[in-house]
This record gives structure tokens, sequence and C-alpha cells, in this order.
């Protein structure tokens, strides 16, 4: 599980926030804090994988706030998720290495596909060895590509909700299997939940990615088997 600390000074907010959060397969709130303090506490009190950060906070701002946790060594993960839109303010933000910059308000399925987005990286650095370890420049694109995400009308043909990372590991799955695999098997080695890999199968099928196979047993009741419809190709997220 990916554990999650929501800042945003407004209490309602943080609970909306917090609910999306808890919607996500893999991912959990481990804490909330409605100030720059409280953050603060939270990171010295619990193991927190990723701040969804607020920037208008009463005693700061979210930028300062990353800024004294660098200081301080807390290397953790922020997306910010605010209301100040300003050039400079999303600059800023990406200087001091924020992952991903939501402006409010925002949908249930912008946040998801951040989020899923971000899983994907964690998944990515985890396949190419851990941070510990050297990468070519193959393993380096493959990092930092995880991290793009589609909207309603990115050029992948995705729909919004659905991020070019999963899309493409169901496919590098898919492709590499020597059989159709069912959702399950797919979740199972994708580390996606069943509902999500579920989720992405059916839209890859009906967007005619995915060839759907029906395998029958004792029960009577058939097994949807996926296979990759073009072996070889770049298929989803290429943009090709």
């Amino acid at each position: 599980m990916i554990d999650v600390l929501v800042v945003d000074d407004d209490f309602r907010v943080a609970e909306i926030n917090a609910a999306y959060v808890g919607k996500v397969p893999g991912f959990r709130v481990a804490a909330r804090a409605h100030s720059a303090a409280q953050a603060m506490a939270a990171l010295e009190r619990e193991r927190i994988d990723l701040v969804l950060l607020d920037h208008y906070l009463p005693d700061g701002t979210g930028l300062s706030l990353v800024r004294r946790m660098r200081e301080l060594g807390h290397h953790t993960d922020v997306i910010m998720v605010t209301a100040a839109g300003d050039v400079a303010t999303v600059q800023a933000a990406m200087r001091h290495g924020a992952l991903h910059y939501l402006v409010k308000p925002f949908t249930f399925s912008v946040l998801r596909s951040r989020l899923e987005g971000y899983a994907a990286l964690r998944r990515t650095v985890s396949r190419v060895g851990g941070s510990g370890q050297s990468a070519g420049q193959e393993q380096v694109d493959r990092i930092f590509g995880a991290l793009r995400t589609t909207g309603p009308a990115a050029s992948s043909g995705l729909p919004s909700g659905h991020s070019v990372p999963t899309s493409d590991l169901i496919r590098e799955v898919l492709t590499g299997a020597r059989q159709p695999l069912s959702a399950h098997q797919v979740a199972a080695r994708t580390g996606l939940s069943r509902s999500t890999a579920q989720r992405y199968l059916r839209q890859l099928e009906q967007t005619g990615r995915l060839r759907l196979t029906l395998k029958y047993g004792d029960t009577g009741r058939p097994e949807h088997r996926y296979a990759w419809a073009a072996p070889g190709s770049d298929g989803p997220g290429t943009g090709e």
C-alpha cells in the first residue's frame, strides 16, 4: 500500500481529497493535516510515501513546507493540489521536485490518473532495480515516462482517468505471455488490483487493442482471457 498524507487548510476539502485517495486501489490515507506544522508532525510520526499538498496554509505555503522537508532529510514525494494557478508558483513547485500539480477544482478521475501514474513510477523504479542501482538511458527514459498520464484530449486514445504507464504495463505483460491471460493473472503479474486490471482490459478490448476469448471450465461459466491484438506493436501510449 502507498501511504498518503493529505494536507489542506479546509477541513471539508481535506476530507473530499482523502475520500478520493481511498477509492484508488493500492492507496490509503495515513494522516490528514490542516497546517504546515501539522503536516511536518505527521511526517515525523508516520511513514509517508506521498503528500497531497495544498499551497495556501495558515502558517506558511506548501512550497516553504517542501523546502523545510528537504532540509530535514524528508524525501517524501509531493503532488501539489491547490488553487494557486500562477505560473511562478507552478515553476517553483517543479524546481522543488513536485511530481504533479493539480489546480482546484478537479474531478476524481483526474486525481486517480495522477495517482495511478505515481504507482506506475514506483513499479518502474522497482523493475529497473531500485534507487540504489545505476540505470542506462533506456531505463532512465522508462522512469521519466512513467509519470505521463492521459487527459480528455490526449493523443493516446485512452479515456480520462486512464494512465498511459498502466496501459503500457498491461501491454508489456500480455505481449510477453505465451498464452491469453485472465484478469486475475494480469492483476497478479502487474501488481494492479483486479478491479483496475478489469477496467483497463475492458477498455483496451473495446478499442480493438486486445483479443478476447472464452475458456469454459467445469462450472460452465466461461472465463475471459485476453491477448494483445498485435504482438510487437507499440500499443497505446506511444501516440503512433
